[in-house]
């Protein structure tokens, strides 16, 4: 069954829910039928239409294009209709959920639950792997690659890190750490961090110290909580660990963004070592926008510098600042996913989410202002004017930016020979669209975008692997591919 044309019923049986009433007789009923039937045909058609453009519009950026968000979901706040319609015109707005009262009527709202109500029945019955199965050779303008299905049985894989021996660490959102062994067995680490596995929280990336091959030490980074005045507050925190087996020892905390805050969305969260031998990592706004990414005195909406025990290197750029934290690099950030160290100049690049557009792709410069939420190329998710301007003096400027917003998640320059013709090139993963995106590259120039894998799912982590093969760690189900390049 082709996903369009369930969709098609659904928004069709969203639309007719929302015409639906009762009806008196008329002594012109046969001539009152025919007309009716005549603009009932007409009718769910226009309203398809403007239903779909508004669930494309304002909720597939979150929730899917085709509701595969809610395939699993746990229904935090109830799911029955009037919870549904609540969460929608209200929102809730410490999980990133805003409120869409302002936007839509009630009436458009009861379509939206109905769509989803319908919707969740048919993705749970569907068989996603199929679509990503469909052709055993992939095209792109360069060459030709099949996909192999290296780890099965996952949540949601947030990061990797390859072992020696061909061995790999797997980060699921849920809380828990993986082996991947030669023998290719999933195996649990035990002694990972307590994490608050909400909304977009959980156990996030994975880094292994560059010296692991003789020390052992693994940096996760993590969604922390604590309880005060009977609340739940979290925060992205940094533990570093020795891996011992399947077991984590000398756990450390040496990195937590403050304040901790009541959210549960917006950690960041990418760890990265650069040439300098320091930890950079990346933590998001937690969506306070007005006070979080612009301050120097918070940590979130900011790239963090730390060396490899936590402490702060001399030359940060506010160290010496009165009241600024001392560990940040970069600031006006909104929601960084992706980090990777530039394999020739030794730079670091990163993308992050925009709202509704504007996603962006960046250099990390020392103490530069990358303007969110001052300058921005997209607007709010409930369809407001956040900010009118796009560039403004002492704020950078994106090397490239989305419009719509495609969800970036995980990146990787491609390296080596396997890859002929994507020499270079920057792969970013999409959740929204459900495609690996390859950054065509001349220097630190993107000359064009070429779409790959299409429905592969929601990509959350790319890799580069020792072996020279890059890894696709995609959602629903928690899966692990590898490209394979073919003659």
């Amino acid at each position: 069954m082709k996903r369009t044309s369930y969709l098609y019923t659904l928004l069709v049986a969203a639309i007719l829910a929302l015409g639906s009433c009762s009806s008196t007789s008329s002594p012109n009923a046969t001539t009152d039928a025919g007309a009716n039937a005549v603009a009932s045909a007409a009718a769910p058609e226009a309203g398809l239409q403007s239903a779909k453009a508004s669930y494309i519009s304002y909720c597939s950026g979150c929730h899917g294009e085709e509701l595969e968000a809610f395939a699993d979901r746990k229904w935090k706040h109830g799911s029955s209709d009037e919870d549904l319609f609540k969460a929608i015109k209200h929102g809730y707005p410490d999980e990133g959920m805003p409120a869409f009262d302002e936007t839509f009527t009630d009436e458009e709202i009861k379509g939206l639950v109905a769509y989803i109500k319908e919707g969740i029945k048919e993705v749970k019955a569907y068989d996603f792997t199929e679509e990503r199965s469909q052709a055993a050779v992939q095209q792109s303008e360069d060459l030709n690659f099949r996909l192999d299905t290296v780890v099965t049985g996952l949540d949601v894989p947030w990061g990797m890190a390859f072992l020696p021996q061909g061995e790999m660490l797997i980060t699921d959102r849920s809380g828990v750490l993986y082996r991947f062994t030669q023998k290719k067995q999933l195996q649990e680490i035990t002694g990972g961090p307590k994490v608050l596995a909400q909304g977009q929280g959980g156990l996030l990336d994975v880094e292994l110290h560059p010296n692991f091959a003789k020390n052992n030490i693994i940096y996760l980074s993590y969604s922390a909580f604590k309880e005060e005045g009977g609340n739940t507050l979290s925060t992205t925190a940094v533990m570093r660990a020795k891996l011992e087996g399947n077991k984590l020892t000398n756990q450390q905390v040496i990195f937590e963004a403050l304040p901790y805050s009541r959210t549960r969305h917006h950690y960041g969260s990418r760890l990265e070592f650069g040439r300098d031998g320091y930890i950079y990592l990346s933590v998001g706004d937690r969506g306070n926008h007005d006070e979080n990414p612009q301050s120097l005195e918070r940590g979130p909406g900011k790239v963090h510098r730390i060396k490899d025990d936590g402490s702060t290197p001399a030359d940060n750029p506010f160290v010496n600042q009165a009241g600024a934290v001392a560990s940040t690099y970069s600031y006006g950030h909104r929601n960084i996913q992706g980090m990777v160290l530039h394999p020739q100049t030794g730079e670091i690049w990163t993308h992050e989410h925009g709202p509704r557009g504007g996603d962006e792709v960046n250099v990390l410069e020392k103490g530069k202002n990358y303007g969110w939420p001052v300058i921005s190329y997209g607007i709010n998710y409930n369809g407001t004017v956040l900010t009118e301007l796009t560039k403004k003096e002492g704020m950078e400027q994106p090397l490239h930016y989305w419009v719509p917003s495609i969800g970036p998640s995980g990146m990787a320059f491609v390296t080596g020979d396997r890859y002929k013709g994507w020499e270079g090139d920057l792969m970013v993963g999409s959740l929204r669209f459900q495609f690996l995106s390859r950054l065509m590259m001349d220097g630190n120039k993107i000359l064009g975008e070429e779409k790959l894998l299409k429905n592969i799912g929601r990509v959350r982590d790319v890799k580069m692997s020792p072996d020279g093969y890059l890894y696709v760690a995609v959602e629903s189900p928690g899966l692990i591919y590898r490209l394979v390049p073919v003659e």
